[in-house]
């Protein structure tokens, strides 16, 4: 007689059923989970990430495929800089957390680099793990982790991230460096492409707290700094710089989300019966299960979501206002549909005590004298 299934096996075989029996999951890294905090009221995204769907694909199989993810030249480009950044020992990045970050600390002349390499992604956890045990059993000098694996807990499950490095401080703290080959010019880069990091970095923080919690049983456990380390290209050049970015704000949206992400089972069971996202699936079959979830679309997912342009299309013939940005959203109040918004401004609909059906007609009231026509509404 088989064992009775518990609430996470229940959940783990409803979600293994909306992916389709025959595929396997695609797990979560970091830049899946920065993205759910860079959108967190997508409905969709939550439950197609929680089931481990394939979103290049199911994009593909919907006939609008992604053109999300970096190119092969970013990527080597990429590769080299880092490559760069960490030669002789960490000693140019370990220099910059020094100058960024911790200029009472002694200089780093010289720092432990300890082997991280074994078997699986389990096995490599358990290493890092022992090496972040061992650096702050020894304090008083710098350790520089390249590459280690870290295990976070997502819905029940784990999911693995590997930043690009955590350095160990003589006090015992920990720092997320990440390094990235966009450039940073006269000492700022591009507000966007920093907040992507911000977030990327505020999920590695996470997963680090949950080592640290481990590891301290009965002693405080080690600091975990929320002032991380991006170092990118200075200027035109390939010589590395760096900025300390706080990530307060970015771990408290990611760990919200998180917590969301534990109570996807409420999305699943709101499904009609018989739900699959298997993109084997024929195109129709497979449309109206994207569509049984709502989405919340606005113009940053097409940086962050592989099913971006499917739901720009959708958000365009529905006429919703979010695909007009969320500041946007977010001034037009109840309005949810251009539609909606044109016949509040021209005064056929809305509350005129409404402060948003308000501007709008006194808009299309300057708008229509400044053209002399004789649309103009009367304004209250």
């Amino acid at each position: 007689m088989p064992p009775p299934r518990t609430r996470g096996t229940a959940l783990r075989q409803r979600l293994a059923e909306l992916r389709g029996p025959e595929v396997a999951a695609k797990a979560l890294d970091a830049r899946a989970l920065a993205a759910l905090a860079a959108n967190p009221g997508c409905r969709r995204r939550a439950i197609l990430d929680g089931a481990g769907v394939n979103k290049t694909a199911l994009a593909s199989a919907l006939g609008a495929p992604s053109a999300f993810g970096q190119s092969q030249f970013a990527l080597t480009r990429g590769n080299a800089f880092e490559a760069k950044v960490k030669a002789d020992g960490g000693a140019e990045l370990l220099r910059l957390v020094h100058a960024r970050l911790d200029r009472a600390a002694e200089p780093p002349t010289r720092a432990r680099v300890p082997d991280l390499a074994a078997t699986g992604p389990e096995g490599r956890t358990a290493r890092t793990a022992l090496a972040l045990r061992e650096a702050v059993e020894a304090p008083g000098s710098w350790t520089l982790l390249d590459h280690p694996m870290l295990a976070l807990d997502v819905a029940g499950s784990p999911a693995f991230l590997e930043p690009d490095a955590v350095v160990v401080h003589p006090d015992g703290s920990w720092t997320v460096v990440e390094i990235k080959s966009f450039p940073m010019l006269d000492g700022s880069a591009d507000p966007a492409k920093v907040g992507a990091a911000a977030r990327q970095a505020a999920v590695y923080v996470l997963a680090l707290e949950q080592v640290a919690a481990r590891l301290a049983e009965n002693d405080p456990p080690p600091r975990v700094r929320h002032r991380i380390l991006l170092v990118c290209p200075k200027d035109f050049s390939n010589q590395p710089t760096a900025s300390a970015v706080d990530i307060r704000k970015q771990r408290a949206v990611t760990a919200r989300q998180l917590v969301r992400l534990t109570r996807i089972e409420d999305i699943a069971d709101a499904l009609p019966e018989g739900t699959c996202f298997d993109p084997a699936l024929p195109a129709t079959e497979l449309t109206a299960a994207v569509e049984s979830v709502p989405a919340t679309y606005a113009p940053e997912c097409l940086s962050a979501c592989e099913l971006a342009f499917h739901c720009r299309d959708r958000s365009r013939e529905a006429g919703a206002v979010t695909s007009l940005g969320r500041s946007a959203r977010a001034d037009l109040g109840d309005l949810a549909t251009v539609e909606d918004v044109l016949s509040a401004a021209h005064g056929t609909s809305g509350d005129p005590a409404d402060p948003a059906v308000a501007a709008l007609r006194r808009a299309a009231h300057l708008r229509a004298e400044a053209l002399g026509t004789r649309e103009a509404v009367a304004c209250p």
